[in-house]
Protein backbone atom coordinates (compact mmCIF):
# COMPACT_ATOMS: atom_id res chain seq x y z
CA UNK A 1 0.00 0.00 0.00
CA UNK A 2 1.15 3.52 -0.75
CA UNK A 3 -0.47 6.80 0.17
CA UNK A 4 -2.11 9.12 -2.30
CA UNK A 5 0.54 11.81 -1.96
CA UNK A 6 3.40 12.41 -4.38
CA UNK A 7 6.03 10.33 -2.60
CA UNK A 8 8.67 9.32 -5.15
CA UNK A 9 10.83 6.99 -3.07
CA UNK A 10 9.94 3.50 -1.84
CA UNK A 11 8.92 3.33 1.80
CA UNK A 12 8.88 0.53 4.37
CA UNK A 13 7.59 0.47 7.92
CA UNK A 14 9.02 -1.57 10.76
CA UNK A 15 6.70 -2.65 13.58
CA UNK A 16 9.03 -3.89 16.29
CA UNK A 17 10.71 -3.28 19.62
CA UNK A 18 13.36 -0.68 20.37
CA UNK A 19 16.90 -1.84 21.20
CA UNK A 20 18.70 0.72 23.36
CA UNK A 21 22.02 -0.79 22.26
CA UNK A 22 21.23 0.03 18.64
CA UNK A 23 22.11 -3.37 17.21
CA UNK A 24 18.72 -4.97 16.66
CA UNK A 25 15.02 -4.15 16.56
CA UNK A 26 13.75 -0.82 15.27
CA UNK A 27 17.25 0.59 15.13
CA UNK A 28 18.62 -2.21 12.94
CA UNK A 29 15.55 -2.09 10.72
CA UNK A 30 15.80 1.64 10.04
CA UNK A 31 19.53 1.38 9.37
CA UNK A 32 18.84 -1.39 6.86
CA UNK A 33 16.12 0.56 5.08
CA UNK A 34 18.39 3.61 4.82
CA UNK A 35 21.36 1.60 3.58
CA UNK A 36 19.25 0.02 0.86
CA UNK A 37 17.66 3.22 -0.43
CA UNK A 38 14.25 2.89 1.21
CA UNK A 39 12.55 5.52 3.37
CA UNK A 40 11.90 3.97 6.76
CA UNK A 41 9.02 4.60 9.16
CA UNK A 42 8.33 2.86 12.44
CA UNK A 43 5.85 1.68 15.01
CA UNK A 44 7.46 0.89 18.38
CA UNK A 45 5.77 -2.06 20.09
CA UNK A 46 8.04 -2.26 23.15
CA UNK A 47 10.96 -0.45 24.70
CA UNK A 48 13.79 -2.71 25.80
CA UNK A 49 16.76 -1.90 28.00
CA UNK A 50 19.51 -3.96 26.41
CA UNK A 51 23.07 -3.93 25.21
CA UNK A 52 25.42 -6.45 23.60
CA UNK A 53 25.33 -8.63 26.72
CA UNK A 54 21.63 -8.97 27.54
CA UNK A 55 18.15 -7.55 28.07
CA UNK A 56 17.49 -6.07 31.50
CA UNK A 57 14.02 -4.64 31.01
CA UNK A 58 11.00 -4.63 28.68
CA UNK A 59 8.12 -2.14 28.66
CA UNK A 60 5.28 -2.89 26.25
CA UNK A 61 3.66 0.05 24.49
CA UNK A 62 -0.12 0.36 25.05
CA UNK A 63 -2.14 -1.13 22.21
CA UNK A 64 -3.96 2.13 21.42
CA UNK A 65 -0.64 3.89 20.88
CA UNK A 66 0.57 1.04 18.65
CA UNK A 67 -2.62 1.41 16.63
CA UNK A 68 -2.17 5.18 16.41
CA UNK A 69 1.42 4.85 15.19
CA UNK A 70 0.38 2.55 12.35
CA UNK A 71 -2.59 4.78 11.48
CA UNK A 72 -0.45 7.93 11.35
CA UNK A 73 2.05 6.35 8.99
CA UNK A 74 -0.46 4.61 6.74
CA UNK A 75 -2.81 7.57 6.31
CA UNK A 76 -0.07 10.04 5.40
CA UNK A 77 3.09 8.35 4.15
CA UNK A 78 1.92 4.84 3.36
CA UNK A 79 4.14 1.77 3.08
CA UNK A 80 5.26 -0.29 0.11
CA UNK A 81 6.25 -3.02 2.57
CA UNK A 82 5.93 -3.71 6.28
CA UNK A 83 8.30 -5.74 8.42
CA UNK A 84 7.18 -6.97 11.83
CA UNK A 85 9.56 -7.96 14.59
CA UNK A 86 9.03 -8.10 18.35
CA UNK A 87 5.31 -8.51 19.08
CA UNK A 88 5.67 -9.62 22.66
CA UNK A 89 2.08 -10.31 23.73
CA UNK A 90 -1.19 -11.67 22.36
CA UNK A 91 -2.78 -8.23 22.67
CA UNK A 92 -0.01 -6.63 20.61
CA UNK A 93 -0.24 -9.36 17.95
CA UNK A 94 -3.99 -8.76 17.77
CA UNK A 95 -3.59 -4.98 17.45
CA UNK A 96 -0.93 -5.21 14.72
CA UNK A 97 -2.73 -7.88 12.70
CA UNK A 98 -5.95 -5.90 12.87
CA UNK A 99 -4.30 -2.74 11.53
CA UNK A 100 -2.38 -4.52 8.76
CA UNK A 101 -5.63 -6.13 7.64
CA UNK A 102 -7.45 -2.79 7.81
CA UNK A 103 -4.94 -1.07 5.52
CA UNK A 104 -4.59 -4.09 3.21
CA UNK A 105 -0.79 -4.09 3.25
CA UNK A 106 0.40 -6.28 0.38
CA UNK A 107 4.08 -6.88 1.23
CA UNK A 108 4.38 -8.13 4.81
CA UNK A 109 7.58 -9.69 6.14
CA UNK A 110 6.95 -11.40 9.49
CA UNK A 111 10.05 -12.02 11.58
CA UNK A 112 8.65 -14.07 14.51
CA UNK A 113 11.09 -12.73 17.11
CA UNK A 114 11.07 -14.94 20.18
CA UNK A 115 14.51 -14.77 21.84
CA UNK A 116 17.26 -12.13 21.85
CA UNK A 117 20.82 -13.03 20.88
CA UNK A 118 21.60 -13.06 24.61
CA UNK A 119 18.96 -15.73 25.22
CA UNK A 120 16.37 -13.41 26.80
CA UNK A 121 12.73 -14.10 25.89
CA UNK A 122 11.03 -11.47 23.70
CA UNK A 123 7.74 -13.28 23.05
CA UNK A 124 5.43 -14.54 25.76
CA UNK A 125 4.73 -18.26 25.44
CA UNK A 126 0.98 -17.74 25.31
CA UNK A 127 1.37 -15.41 22.30
CA UNK A 128 2.82 -18.08 20.01
CA UNK A 129 -0.62 -19.31 18.95
CA UNK A 130 -1.67 -15.77 18.14
CA UNK A 131 1.34 -15.44 15.84
CA UNK A 132 0.30 -18.67 14.11
CA UNK A 133 -3.35 -17.68 13.79
CA UNK A 134 -3.12 -13.97 13.07
CA UNK A 135 0.29 -13.07 11.63
CA UNK A 136 1.13 -16.02 9.38
CA UNK A 137 -1.96 -15.58 7.17
CA UNK A 138 -0.90 -11.96 6.57
CA UNK A 139 2.68 -12.80 5.69
CA UNK A 140 4.11 -12.48 2.21
CA UNK A 141 7.05 -14.27 3.81
CA UNK A 142 7.83 -15.41 7.35
CA UNK A 143 11.51 -15.58 8.37
CA UNK A 144 12.06 -17.76 11.47
CA UNK A 145 15.42 -19.11 12.54
CA UNK A 146 15.53 -22.80 13.36
CA UNK A 147 14.48 -22.53 17.04
CA UNK A 148 11.60 -20.23 16.07
CA UNK A 149 10.54 -22.53 13.23
CA UNK A 150 10.59 -25.48 15.64
CA UNK A 151 8.29 -23.63 18.04
CA UNK A 152 5.86 -22.56 15.32
CA UNK A 153 5.70 -25.95 13.58
CA UNK A 154 6.42 -28.26 16.55
CA UNK A 155 8.95 -30.09 14.36
CA UNK A 156 12.60 -30.96 15.00
CA UNK A 157 14.97 -29.38 12.47
CA UNK A 158 18.48 -30.75 12.01
CA UNK A 159 19.04 -30.77 8.23
CA UNK A 160 18.15 -29.04 4.98
CA UNK A 161 15.44 -31.63 4.43
CA UNK A 162 13.98 -30.80 7.84
CA UNK A 163 14.06 -27.12 6.90
CA UNK A 164 12.07 -27.95 3.76
CA UNK A 165 9.47 -29.80 5.82
CA UNK A 166 9.18 -26.92 8.27
CA UNK A 167 8.94 -24.30 5.52
CA UNK A 168 6.12 -26.22 3.86
CA UNK A 169 4.35 -26.57 7.20
CA UNK A 170 4.55 -22.80 7.69
CA UNK A 171 3.06 -22.17 4.25
CA UNK A 172 0.34 -24.68 5.04
CA UNK A 173 -0.49 -22.52 8.08
CA UNK A 174 -1.44 -19.69 5.76
CA UNK A 175 1.60 -17.60 4.84
CA UNK A 176 2.49 -17.09 1.18
CA UNK A 177 6.10 -18.22 1.58
CA UNK A 178 8.70 -19.00 4.23
CA UNK A 179 12.43 -18.57 4.74
CA UNK A 180 13.87 -20.89 7.39
CA UNK A 181 17.24 -19.51 8.46
CA UNK A 182 19.93 -22.11 9.11
CA UNK A 183 22.37 -20.09 11.17
CA UNK A 184 21.93 -22.41 14.16
CA UNK A 185 23.11 -25.48 12.20
CA UNK A 186 26.74 -26.47 11.77
CA UNK A 187 28.49 -26.03 8.44
CA UNK A 188 27.74 -23.38 5.82
CA UNK A 189 25.24 -20.64 6.65
CA UNK A 190 22.28 -21.87 4.62
CA UNK A 191 18.83 -20.30 4.42
CA UNK A 192 15.94 -22.01 2.67
CA UNK A 193 13.12 -20.25 0.80
CA UNK A 194 9.90 -22.08 -0.02
CA UNK A 195 7.59 -19.99 -2.18
CA UNK A 196 4.71 -22.42 -2.13
CA UNK A 197 5.94 -24.22 -5.23
CA UNK A 198 9.74 -24.44 -5.23
CA UNK A 199 12.59 -24.62 -2.72
CA UNK A 200 15.66 -22.40 -3.01
CA UNK A 201 18.75 -22.69 -0.81
CA UNK A 202 21.01 -19.68 -0.27
CA UNK A 203 24.31 -20.83 1.19
CA UNK A 204 27.58 -19.07 2.03
CA UNK A 205 30.65 -20.00 4.03
CA UNK A 206 30.10 -19.41 7.72
CA UNK A 207 31.85 -16.31 9.11
CA UNK A 208 33.67 -16.79 12.42
CA UNK A 209 32.57 -13.82 14.53
CA UNK A 210 30.56 -13.04 17.67
CA UNK A 211 29.31 -9.80 16.13
CA UNK A 212 25.94 -11.09 14.99
CA UNK A 213 23.53 -9.01 17.08
CA UNK A 214 20.57 -8.05 14.92
CA UNK A 215 21.12 -10.49 12.06
CA UNK A 216 17.51 -11.69 11.98
CA UNK A 217 16.08 -8.17 12.13
CA UNK A 218 18.45 -6.97 9.42
CA UNK A 219 17.78 -9.91 7.10
CA UNK A 220 14.01 -9.49 7.33
CA UNK A 221 14.27 -5.73 6.82
CA UNK A 222 16.49 -6.25 3.78
CA UNK A 223 13.84 -8.55 2.30
CA UNK A 224 11.19 -5.91 2.99
CA UNK A 225 13.39 -3.31 1.31
CA UNK A 226 13.60 -5.40 -1.84
CA UNK A 227 9.84 -5.92 -1.92
CA UNK A 228 9.27 -2.19 -1.35
CA UNK A 229 11.42 -1.45 -4.40
CA UNK A 230 9.40 -3.82 -6.55
CA UNK A 231 11.79 -6.76 -6.66
CA UNK A 232 10.45 -10.31 -6.76
CA UNK A 233 10.49 -12.38 -3.60
CA UNK A 234 13.39 -14.48 -4.89
CA UNK A 235 15.38 -11.35 -5.79
CA UNK A 236 14.58 -9.79 -2.43
CA UNK A 237 15.76 -12.84 -0.47
CA UNK A 238 18.86 -13.26 -2.64
CA UNK A 239 19.85 -9.61 -2.25
CA UNK A 240 19.11 -9.75 1.49
CA UNK A 241 21.39 -12.77 1.86
CA UNK A 242 24.22 -10.88 0.17
CA UNK A 243 23.59 -7.78 2.28
CA UNK A 244 23.57 -9.69 5.57
CA UNK A 245 26.72 -11.60 4.61
CA UNK A 246 28.62 -8.42 3.75
CA UNK A 247 27.32 -6.72 6.91
CA UNK A 248 28.62 -9.57 9.07
CA UNK A 249 31.96 -9.68 7.25
CA UNK A 250 32.52 -6.00 7.98
CA UNK A 251 31.10 -6.02 11.52
CA UNK A 252 32.98 -4.31 14.32
CA UNK A 253 33.42 -4.55 18.06
CA UNK A 254 30.94 -2.58 20.16
CA UNK A 255 30.51 -3.56 23.80
CA UNK A 256 31.66 -6.78 25.43
CA UNK A 257 29.10 -9.25 24.08
CA UNK A 258 27.55 -9.84 20.66
CA UNK A 259 28.46 -6.76 18.66
CA UNK A 260 26.35 -5.31 15.83
CA UNK A 261 26.58 -5.73 12.10
CA UNK A 262 27.94 -2.99 9.87
CA UNK A 263 24.77 -1.91 8.09
CA UNK A 264 26.65 0.86 6.31
CA UNK A 265 29.53 -1.22 4.97
CA UNK A 266 28.88 0.14 1.49
CA UNK A 267 29.47 3.71 2.69
CA UNK A 268 31.91 3.51 5.59
CA UNK A 269 35.61 3.07 4.95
Amino acid sequence: MTSSNNRTVPSAMTIAGSDSGGGAGIQADLKTFAALGVYGTSCVTAITAQNTVGVTGIHEIPQDLITDQIKCVMEDIGADAVKTGMLSSTAIVEAVSRELSKYKVTNVVVDPVMVAKSGDALLKREAVQAVRDLMLPLATVVTPNIPEAEVLTELNIASIEDMKTAAKALVDMGCHSAVVKGGHMMGPASDLLYDGAEYHVFSVERIDTVNTHGTGCTFASAIASGLAKGLTLYESVSDAKQFITDSIKSSFVIGSGHGPLNHFHRFWK
